[in-house]
Order: C-alpha cells, then sequence, then structure tokens
C-alpha cells in the first residue's frame, strides 16, 4: 500500500488504582514513554496528535481533553505548539480510534508524523462506585426501552431473565447475556471460559505494566465473587487509571531515522474499522466485518497470525472473538480456549499482555496498550512471556454497545519487516 505507515514509538503507563496520579501525569508519562522508545527527545517532528478519552468530564473536564492536558508539555517545549489535537472517543474502542485517525492522517499523505493518546482515570478513592452510572453512555440512552426490549427477548429464548444489578455495570450484564446465549446454543462451558481467564491472570503476573499480577488456575476463576452468571470477577476487567501513547510514521520519515530505530519499527499491515448495528442472532460480530477488512488490506489470514490481543473486557470475549476473527469455526470458541490453543508456547497465543482482565482496562487506554504489546512481542521483547519468532500480530478492540454487539469495533495487523 501507498503511504505505508509504522509505529515508531509506543509506550504504556503500569494500569492500576492510581489516585496520586492525574490526568497530565498520566497523559505526560505515556507520551514521554512514547518519544523515548522512538529516540526523539522533543516532539518537533509530531505534525498532530489524536487524543482519545471518554470520562474526563466526570473529573471536571468536559471538553478540549487533549488540549487540556497538553498544555503542560506545549508550554515546556515538549510538544509543537501549534500542532493540533483531536479529541476522539468510542466507549472501550477510543485507543484504536485515536491510532486510526493518526493512521489515516499518514496515508492521505497530510503527515509523515502523528501521535495517538489514550488515557483514562477511572478510580474514585473517595467514591469507587460513583462512576458506574456513566458507563451507561456507552449504550443508547435516547431510546433505552429498544436494548432492554432486545435483551428481554434474547433472555425469554435461552431461559436467562434480563436482570442488571447495581453493584456492576450494565456491560457486565451485557456481556453475561451474551455468553449465555453462546452456551445454549453451542454448549460453552463456565470452565472453558474459566481456563481463558486463568491463562490471561498467569499471563499478567509476567507483566510489570498489568494491574493484576497474580496467577490464577480455573478452579480459583470458578470460585471467585459472582458478577452476572456466568461471569465471576475473575472474568471481568477491573476498574484502573492509565494511559499509553503510539507515535506513528511514514516510509519516508522513517527512511530518515538511525538504523537502531528503523530495526524496531513496526509496519501497521492493516486496519479496520466497522460500525454496529441490532444484528440477528445468528449473525456474525461487526468485529468478524473489521477482520475481514483487516486481512484483505495487509493481504494476509488468520491463520498468518502468531500473536493477538483481543478486548476481552470479560473472559467470554476471548471465545467469542477467537470465532469472530476466524481462528477457529464458529461455536467453537470455547474449545479452543479450553484446549489451552491460545496459552504461550499453544496454536495461536492471544492476549499475551494478561489481557483486559489482568493488564487492567483504563478504556480510552486499552487500545493503544494492545499496540504496545504486540510491539513488545514483535520486537522480540517481550520477556518471559515473548512469543518465539512472532512476526504478524493482530489487534482487535470494540467499544460501546447496540443490541447484540458493539457500537465500534476496530481490527489491527501489525507486521515486523526486519
Amino acid at each position: 500500500m501507498s503511504n505505508d505507515v509504522y509505529v515508531l514509538g509506543v509506550h504504556t503507563t503500569a494500569f492500576g488504582k492510581r489516585p496520586e496520579a492525574s490526568i497530565k501525569d498520566l497523559t505526560r508519562e505515556a507520551y514521554l514513554g512514547a518519544l523515548a522508545d522512538a529516540g526523539l527527545e522533543t516532539g518537533t517532528d509530531i505534525e498532530a496528535a489524536w487524543y482519545g478519552n471518554c470520562l474526563m468530564h466526570y473529573w471536571g473536564q468536559a471538553l478540549t481533553r487533549g488540549n487540556v492536558a497538553f498544555i503542560p508539555l506545549v508550554r515546556e517545549g515538549l510538544f509543537p505548539d501549534r500542532a493540533p489535537i483531536v479529541n476522539v472517543e468510542g466507549g472501550c474502542a477510543t485507543g484504536s480510534l485515536a491510532i486510526a485517525g493518526a493512521v489515516k492522517e499518514i496515508r492521505a499523505g497530510d503527515a509523515d508524523v502523528t501521535l495517538a493518546v489514550g488515557m483514562e482515570k477511572l478510580f474514585d478513592q473517595t467514591d469507587p462506585r460513583a462512576i458506574f452510572p456513566h458507563f451507561a453512555g456507552g449504550m443508547d440512552l435516547l431510546d433505552q426501552h429498544e436494548w432492554e426490549e432486545e435483551y428481554r427477548k434474547v433472555g425469554e429464548k435461552i431461559g436467562v431473565p434480563f436482570k442488571p444489578g447495581p453493584d456492576r455495570t450494565i456491560a457486565m450484564d451485557t456481556y453475561a447475556m451474551q455468553a449465555n446465549y453462546h452456551m445454549a446454543t453451542y454448549g460453552t462451558t463456565p470452565e472453558q471460559i474459566a481456563i481463558g481467564a486463568a491463562k490471561n491472570h498467569c499471563n499478567g503476573a509476567l507483566n510489570d505494566k498489568a494491574q493484576y499480577r497474580f496467577e490464577m488456575t480455573p478452579e480459583e476463576v470458578l470460585a471467585d465473587r459472582p458478577i452476572s452468571a456466568p461471569l465471576t470477577r475473575a472474568m471481568c476487567a477491573p476498574m484502573g487509571d492509565g494511559a499509553a501513547a503510539a507515535i506513528l510514521c511514514s516510509k519516508r520519515y522513517l527512511d530518515s531515522q538511525p538504523a537502531s530505530v528503523r530495526d524496531r519499527a513496526i509496519r501497521i499491515a492493516g486496519f479496520g474499522l466497522t460500525g454496529g448495528k441490532y444484528r440477528t442472532l445468528e449473525e456474525p460480530s461487526l468485529t468478524r466485518a473489521a477482520a475481514d477488512k483487516a486481512y484483505a488490506q495487509a493481504g494476509v489470514g488468520p491463520r498468518d497470525i502468531d500473536v493477538a490481543e483481543v478486548h476481552d473486557a470479560t473472559s467470554f470475549c476471548e471465545v467469542y472473538q477467537s470465532e469472530m476473527m476466524r481462528f477457529c469455526e464458529e461455536g467453537e470458541g470455547g474449545a479452543f480456549v479450553g484446549s489451552g490453543a491460545t496459552k504461550i508456547g499453544g496454536e495461536l497465543p492471544i492476549n499475551t499482555s494478561g489481557g483486559l482482565v489482568s493488564k487492567g482496562h483504563p478504556i480510552g487506554a486499552t487500545g493503544i496498550s494492545m499496540c504496545y504489546e504486540l510491539a513488545t512481542q514483535l520486537r522480540g521483547e517481550a520477556g518471559a512471556r515473548q512469543v518465539d519468532g512472532a512476526t504478524l500480530a493482530l489487534q482487535e478492540n470494540g467499544g460501546g454497545i447496540i443490541g447484540m454487539e458493539e457500537a465500534v469495533a476496530a481490527v489491527a495487523i501489525y507486521e515486523r519487516t526486519r
């Protein structure tokens, strides 16, 4: 493809409950880390930035979020004082949408160097549950009766009533409904979901950026506190804070850099974006359509992928997205994950970072943190969680909810070319 785009530098903060770190602190940490990774002292060459965030309004900043977060960096000469900062929001896919904007600008020939940043603060130590109602903004609040009726019908079909609870977010209940439908239709079991969750907690124990750094067994996952059946706490992403940033560049700019920088650059071989709808239960998800776009753009297929990060806001999602990414046939995701195929050293390692359930899920940062993990893998720098010989990687990230699928989804394919 003309105007190839490369990940020049990428960084993520550690994810977790970080009440001492402000929005500007987290933004700075991610941005300066990406600069250092790219071998740049300042962001002089950056021509535009795309800043992803969902819930900064909770902390009092409703508009011009990225512009405000970058004020100190501009003042200190670390970021160009006339470079535009475009604010992006798309639920849990926000980070990937920031990458998409930065990619498109380079592909269009409008810039040679762009920046994608994602940041979120979800933990309020004064009242940890106060932020819960704000997550409902990822669903249709103008015609709420539509999705309530949709889930009521699905619940009646599978014999599991849809009953949201005050002790969890509405997203966990919708994921539980999707899991229950899959279990009723294909025979997927809680034990298979637990195997995937335990695998990711063990991966997270190897990741110094992860919010949870302890191993679990499938039995421990199943015995954990129930959230929304069949999901237990260990199968659900935790609340936390964090930020991530990626500096992207054109082939022309990359060729001007030292060999030490060129050798670590990762090509974005394919990028697919799709939108959600009220689909039939039998219809593949929007993530399947995004994956097919990315595969076609990259000129590769699912069998070519060496390592993947998928959006496991709950561990059922790894089962389902393995099917949607065409890593296995529809209905076989439970058996695929349950077999150990997605472990490090397995047929196709998935969520080597620990996934959202262990690494954490500060929603605006998640998509870019996936990019960080996969770039680390393709560079051969992942240490104890390294996938041997990885040259092609896939990232799937969804956000919001429309009926039985997300509102928006992104799938990226990354390639090591040196």
